[in-house]
């Protein structure tokens, strides 16, 4: 039997302020790791939308986002253990930079998120046996790079949002 091989789609925040980088830190099976805000893309949302969504769940700051970074591809492989089965997981990412908006300071963030860090990129280097992704590091250097595309290289058809 064939079986379709589907990639999980992601979406991540890549926010600079003041020469600092905005990530989370964030409880995982291999223990605290820093990420970008990311993550899965919901149904009924464009990519743009989920980062968006992502960003205020786990920092409470509002995000918009106004270039895509990048697309990236990245497996994951977790071996086994006593508590789950082996893991082996492809991401599709969707990058996007944009303008920070509001904090609400009164947000709870998303479970499993521990804080939010601003670091610079030296910093984001010097941590990469910390990163969950190395997807992390590239989308930074990518957008240091200078590294832009407009938001409507990615086409959100209608039909996303359900049943006309």
């Amino acid at each position: 039997m064939d079986i379709r091989w589907k990639p999980s789609v992601t979406v991540a925040a890549v926010i600079e302020r003041n020469g600092r980088f905005l990530l989370v830190e964030e409880h995982t099976p291999e223990g605290l790791r820093l990420n970008n805000p990311a993550g899965h893309l919901d149904p009924g949302e464009s990519p743009a939308e989920g980062c968006a969504r992502e960003t205020l769940e786990e920092t409470a700051y509002h995000f918009r986002p106004t270039a895509l970074i990048g697309v990236y591809l990245a497996r994951f492989q977790r071996p086994a253990t006593m508590a789950c089965a082996a893991q082996d997981i492809t991401y599709l990412r969707f990058a996007f930079c944009g303008e920070l908006g509001l904090h609400e300071s009164k947000r709870a963030l998303d479970t499993g998120i521990v804080r939010t860090l601003w670091l610079s990129p030296d910093e984001v280097r010097a941590a990469r046996d910390r990163h969950r992704s190395p997807l992390l590091l590239q989308c930074m250097e990518d957008y240091l790079a200078g590294q832009r595309f407009p938001l409507n290289v990615v086409r959100t058809d209608p039909s996303i949002a359900g049943p006309s």
